[in-house]
C-alpha cells in the first residue's frame, strides 16, 4: 500500500509518540536518571559514529571555497540572531516568553549536516562545498552557540550566573571529544559502518529521541500543558515560518548579488537557512539546565519538520531546473 501524501514520515510520528508518552507516562526518580544517563551515553555515541562517516579528502576539497563559507557561517551565526532579535515585538505577540527564548535558540544553533548535504546533492547543488561548510558549522557551533546563549537568550530570560565557559566545556565533553575520536579511528571503522547503515540511523534518531523523551517529561511534571495555550502554540508554526522563508530569501538573493554560481547558490541556501536538531536538542541539555528544556526545543523540533518540507520541495524544483537548462 502506498503511502499517503499528507502522513510525515516515519521520524517525525516517533516525535510525536515520544511527546505523547511523556504527557501519559513520564519518567521520574531514579528511572528519570539513568534515562538521562543512556541519553548521553547515546549523544557521545552519536556524534562519534558522525566523526567516522566524515571524509577528511571530501572536507578538504571544499574547504578551499572560503567565499561560501563565509556567508554560509554569517547566515547561520550573525544574520540569524539578528533576525530574532529584530522580531521580538512581533515574536512577543504571537508566543509566550518561554516560547520566544525556544525561537531565540533556534536561531544561535548551527546548521544540520546531513540533510543539508542530502538536499545539495539532490538539487545538484556543490556537494563538496556543502560536506564542508555543514561539518564546520556543526564544530563551529559547540564553541559559537553557547556564547551566543550567554549573550542574548540569557539576557532576555534575566538569568544570572550562566557561565558560557563551562557550557562549552560540557558540549566539548558531550560532543566534540566523540567526534574527534571517530575521525581518529576512521580509518579502521569506516567500512564497518558503511556495511552497516542501519545503525547510524538508529543512534541517530534513537538518541534525539531519548532527549525528547527525557526533556518532555521533565516539563509535563512542571506542568507544560498547562502553560502552552493553543494560540501560542499556532504562533510558533507562524514564527518558524516566518524564520524559514526570510533566511531563504535572503541567502538565494544574497548569493546572487555576490555573484555565486548556481551550485554555489543552492548550498549557501540549503546550509544556511537550516537549523541542526541532532546538535539543538544535546546541546539544550546542557545550556539550560534548570529550565523548562521541553517548552523550550518544542519551536525547534516544528522548525526542524518545517525545513525538511520545504527544503524536500525546494531542492526538486532546483534539480527540474538544472535538468531543463541542460536539455535546451
Amino acid at each position: 500500500m502506498r503511502r499517503p501524501r499528507f502522513l510525515p514520515d516515519n521520524f517525525t510520528l516517533m516525535l510525536i509518540a515520544s511527546v505523547a508518552l511523556a504527557s501519559l507516562l513520564p519518567c521520574r526518580g531514579q528511572v528519570a536518571i539513568d534515562f538521562n544517563l543512556l541519553t548521553n551515553i547515546a549523544i557521545s555515541l552519536l556524534f562519534f559514529l558522525h566523526g567516522a562517516k566524515l571524509s577528511r579528502e571530501a572536507a578538504l576539497a571544499g574547504f578551499t571555497h572560503w567565499r561560501l563559507h563565509l556567508m554560509v557561517l554569517a547566515a547561520t551565526f550573525a544574520v540569524f540572531p539578528l533576525l530574532g532579535l529584530l522580531l521580538k515585538p512581533v515574536l512577543g505577540l504571537l508566543v509566550t516568553p518561554a516560547l520566544y527564548l525556544g525561537v531565540l535558540y533556534i536561531c544561535v544553533l548551527p546548521s544540520t549536516v546531513q540533510s543539508s548535504i542530502a538536499f545539495t546533492s539532490v538539487a545538484h547543488g556543490n556537494i563538496p562545498a556543502a560536506v564542508c561548510s555543514a561539518s564546520a558549522s556543526s564544530l563551529i557551533g559547540i564553541f559559537i552557540t553557547p556564547i551566543l546563549v550567554g549573550m542574548m537568550i540569557m539576557q532576555h530570560d534575566g538569568s544570572a550566573g550562566y557561565d558560557a565557559g563551562h557550557a562549552v566545556l560540557q558540549i566539548v565533553i558531550l560532543l566534540l571529544i566523540p567526534f574527534l575520536a571517530g575521525q581518529v579511528l576512521r580509518r579502521w571503522i569506516f567500512s564497518w559502518i558503511q556495511r552497516h547503515p542501519k545503525l547510524v540511523k538508529v543512534v541517530d534518531q534513537g538518541s534525539i529521541l531519548l532527549v525528547v523523551y527525557t526533556a518532555f517529561s521533565e516539563a509535563v511534571i512542571e506542568g507544560l500543558w498547562h502553560q502552552l495555550p493553543i494560540p501560542a502554540l499556532l504562533g510558533v508554526l507562524v514564527i518558524c515560518a516566518i524564520l524559514l522563508a526570510i533566511m531563504m530569501l535572503l541567502t538565494t538573493y544574497a548569493s546572487r548579488w555576490l555573484g555565486f554560481d548556481k551550485a554555489d547558490e543552492i548550498t549557501i541556501v540549503f546550509c544556511g537557512s537550516k537549523k541542526s536538531l541532532a546538535s539543538g536538542i544535546p546541546m539544550a541539555k546542557v545550556l539550560f539546565l534548570g529550565h523548562p528544556i521541553g517548552l523550550l526545543v518544542l519551536p525547534l523540533m516544528l522548525f526542524h519538520q518545517l525545513q525538511l518540507m520545504v527544503c524536500a520541495v525546494l531542492a526538486q524544483r532546483y534539480a527540474g531546473r538544472i535538468k531543463s537548462d541542460r536539455t535546451s
